[in-house]
């Protein structure tokens, strides 16, 4: 009879590889790593995870899900006001940046890491910057932008590249600079919000 791991197993390993992965790189951290460090044996950890690669697309779905869950929050604070909404999206990036320790956004690093496009993390991670990319476009759509899918694409490289120099050249740099950037871009599509603010 096969035996039944302890409650709390996936999350113990899932806790222990999203500490690895953060510090080291997902592709640097062997699976007998994450065996050494949680202290369970080789066939627990295979029973949870079938190898490395549903480990690494487990860890960023759920990254993913408490992503959203701060976006929602952060967005929700301004209810019925799309282009302030988009404005907070690159807030909460800004401050998630400024404050993580981690080495620019996940989500990025993970499509860097494994560039075969069939990964299942760097599918995870595309799914995740694809969602987030249509979340700004469907803003800036109900914020009446003139070019929704422009200032979409526009607020993503502030975002991607505030990560970048946060992780590179530390949060006082020009990561300081992102929402003032991206308001600029706002007030210059969204012309009503430009009058208004």
């Amino acid at each position: 009879m096969t035996r039944r791991p302890a409650p709390g197993t996936r999350r113990r390993i899932l806790q222990t590889a999203a500490r690895l992965f953060g510090e080291q790189g997902a592709r640097a951290v062997g699976m007998q790593q994450i065996v050494e460090e949680t202290g369970l044996g080789k066939s627990v950890l295979y029973r949870e995870f079938t190898g490395k690669d549903d480990l690494v697309k487990a860890w960023v779905g759920e990254l993913h899900d408490h992503a959203w869950s701060q976006l929602d929050s952060a967005i929700a604070r301004h209810e019925g006001d799309p282009a302030r909404q988009l404005l907070a999206i690159v807030e909460h990036a800004q401050e998630t940046a400024r404050t993580s320790d981690a080495h620019g956004c996940t989500f990025y690093n993970t499509s860097a890491e494994y560039r075969d496009p069939d990964h299942p993390g760097r599918r995870e991670a595309v799914a995740h910057l694809d969602q987030l990319r249509e979340r700004l476009r469907a803003l800036a759509a109900t914020a009446r932008a003139t070019d929704p899918g422009a200032l979409a694409d526009m607020l993503m490289l502030v975002i991607s590249g505030l990560y970048a120099n946060a992780a590179t050249l530390g949060p006082s740099g020009p990561v300081s600079r992102s929402v003032a950037a991206a308001r600029i871009l706002i007030d210059q599509h969204i012309p009503a919000h430009a009058s208004a603010s």
